[in-house]
């Protein structure tokens, strides 16, 4: 697998070399550029669990939550840049929904029954709840009139601060708590250089910003070709490619016996999403174009749909195969309602 991987990373170089010497169809380049994304958002995470080595937990943590969502945050971003809102929108809300029904749902269908640690599973549950719940404070008034008024916007301000912040303090806390943890020795480090794992990190961005590029810019073509709206490409296919190298490895994670681990980067992924990306989107954008937080009625009703199923589902705190089959169901639900809501008013 992780020889596919490094041997699929040139695609990332093929989609950039037609893109700019060919110019092949919409449709070419949208998927091209989506399959290429996936390799680099595992190098990516390949990169910064290197640097982890040398850093240690702490740092390490801090490092895999900012570049780990690298690739999302580059797509958000030029789809701002873009003018496609909905778009930024709807990736958001499909990564959130994804990460809590169908990575988590593929990683118990994966892995062996066993039990889960319900205080972290709460914490995950807890932070995406208030999340949503302050999504609310600029998402009901731009269910009547444009989501993206100056009015829409400025109630998104406060809304992304105060996730950042409380991002921001459970960080510190986590950096706190790992202080005192055994940081590897020169000697005791087997993984690449601290000097090679940033190289990596800062090639494999770039080269992400210009694949991310392509996927925006052949996005809307690909949608009007496939027969979808923009929001259903957003919040279903992009929210995956987005997340896809990640996905994969809490699912082979559960395959291989630690259903535990494999559980807490699901619902962790999703948290990270929703008070620390979502937030950090927000306030980038207003470098660019001031993003508002106008979450159709669909978005929010899926987020605390999939919320709701998924805490649930873990009440009991335990890992089944039959638990990882109803949130994969419930996923698919998601994906019909995506596709039936179609545009705007819904």
């Amino acid at each position: 697998m992780r020889r596919l991987l490094f041997l699929s990373l040139a695609l990332a170089p093929i989609s950039i070399a037609l893109h700019y010497l060919v110019h092949p169809d919409a449709t070419v380049e949208f998927v091209l550029a989506a399959i290429a994304l996936v390799p680099l958002a595992w190098l990516i995470g390949e990169a910064t669990e290197h640097a982890a080595e040398h850093t240690g937990p702490g740092i390490g943590g801090f490092l895999n939550a900012t570049f780990g969502n690298a690739p999302e945050l580059i797509i958000a971003l030029i789809a701002v840049n873009e003018g496609l809102t909905e778009v930024v929108r709807g990736s958001l809300t499909g990564s959130v929904v994804g990460n809590l029904l169908l990575v988590l749902g593929a990683s118990l269908l994966a892995g062996p029954r066993g039990a889960l640690d319900r205080w972290s599973s709460f914490v995950s549950f807890a932070a995406i709840g208030f999340a949503v719940l302050l999504f609310l404070v600029p998402s009901i008034p731009a269910w009547s009139g444009d989501p993206d008024r100056d009015l829409i916007v400025w109630l998104s301000l406060p809304v992304a601060i105060v996730l950042l912040l409380v991002y921001l303090v459970v960080t510190v806390y986590s950096l706190r708590r790992h202080r005192s943890l055994h940081v590897a020795t020169d000697a005791e480090i087997t993984a690449w250089s601290l000097r090679a794992a940033l190289a990596a990190l800062a090639v494999a961005t770039i080269v992400t910003a210009l694949v991310a590029e392509i996927l925006v810019g052949s996005l809307e073509e690909f949608a009007d070709t496939a027969g979808l709206t923009d929001f259903f490409v957003a919040a279903v296919i992009v929210a995956i490619v987005g997340n896809a190298a990640e996905h994969g490895g809490a699912v082979v994670v559960a395959y291989r016996g630690k259903i535990k681990l494999a559980a807490e980067i699901a619902l962790a992924s999703a948290a990270q999403v929703a008070v620390f990306l979502i937030p950090a989107v927000v306030l980038l954008s207003l470098l660019i174009d001031p993003l508002a937080l106008g979450f159709r009625v669909v978005e929010i009703v899926a987020l605390a749909g999939a919320l709701g199923v998924t805490a649930v589902t873990l009440w009991g705190g335990h890992a089944s195969k039959l638990r990882g089959a109803v949130l994969v169901s419930a996923y698919v639900l998601v994906v019909v309602l995506f596709y039936l809501a179609g545009d705007r008013p819904l």
